[in-house]
């Protein structure tokens, strides 16, 4: 079998597209590299939909932890402590069976026993609670100049929210932000050796090189290619965050701007 022929049975066979059964010896770099990269699929779909719903989720839950009223701070600092001080892996665990447990109740929570609706779920919690406590940092960080600044102009309420605490709130947050978004993206692969299940052996990049991994007794072939690829998702990450960074600090003199410091959290 050709390199293209493999590519066209095997590119998306993570999402259902292609060939269903997975090559079971001669493995060549092609499969490998193919298979991982077609897991890549679902490694971005939790990224990226757990951080988009995760941003404005983690804005509310910052201005909860920061506001005056109990009734809003209490329930924002719980859900912030209860994600942050458990482990993730502990938190897919107890989500799969939580939601199996629904299932066997009401049909309805079906769908969620599934990696692509339960574990996105536990993800969008995970990173929330993270972004919130970065989020609420820099809120506390905002200089007073700027706040008097704009009382001053008559702006109250949501315009001044609008216009100087959320732009500055951001400008502040950012790098650190970045930073969440890496480990974010690193850990979907937790899903689908965690508890969820992959159905039709339809996993994620790690799901694949933990295949090949398990079939040849070589690890150093799969492992340092999911690394590569991962490697190349990071540096898209990073670039998309830091024109998202220069365009926040557009207004500011060029020494003044912020410059991206990336410190990866290597464990939590």
């Amino acid at each position: 079998m050709s390199c293209l022929q493999t590519i066209q049975d095997y590119a998306l066979r993570s999402v259902g597209f292609g060939e269903r059964l997975l090559p079971r010896e001669d493995f060549t770099l092609c499969e490998q590299f193919t298979l991982i990269g077609s897991g890549m699929i679902w490694n971005i779909y939790f990224g990226v939909v757990a951080l988009i719903f995760g941003f404005f989720f983690a804005t509310a839950l910052a201005l909860g932890k920061a506001s005056t009223r109990t009734i809003l701070r209490k329930p924002s600092e719980w859900f912030i402590f209860i994600f942050r001080g458990s482990p993730l892996f502990i938190q897919f665990f107890f989500g799969y069976f939580a939601f199996l447990s629904l299932k066997s109740q009401f049909a309805f929570f079906d769908p969620f026993t599934a990696a692509w609706l339960g574990a996105l779920i536990v993800l969008f919690c995970n990173t929330s609670a993270y972004s919130a406590e970065i989020f609420y940092g820099a809120l506390q960080s905002i200089p007073k100049g700027d706040v008097e600044a704009a009382d001053a102009y008559g702006l109250s309420g949501t315009p001044r929210f609008k216009r100087i605490v959320w732009p500055t709130m951001l400008r502040l947050a950012w790098p650190a932000y970045t930073n969440e978004a890496i480990f974010l993206f690193h850990a979907t692969t937790l899903v689908f050796v965690s508890s969820f299940p992959a159905w039709q052996q339809r996993g994620d990049a790690l799901y694949y090189a933990s295949y090949f991994a398990d079939k040849t007794f070589n690890p150093f072939i799969p492992y340092p290619i999911l690394a590569g690829y991962f490697i190349l998702l990071t540096l898209v990450v990073i670039g998309i965050f830091g024109a998202v960074n220069k365009r926040l600090n557009r207004h500011l003199p060029a020494e003044r701007r912020r410059k991206m410091r990336l410190r990866p959290n290597l464990i939590r």
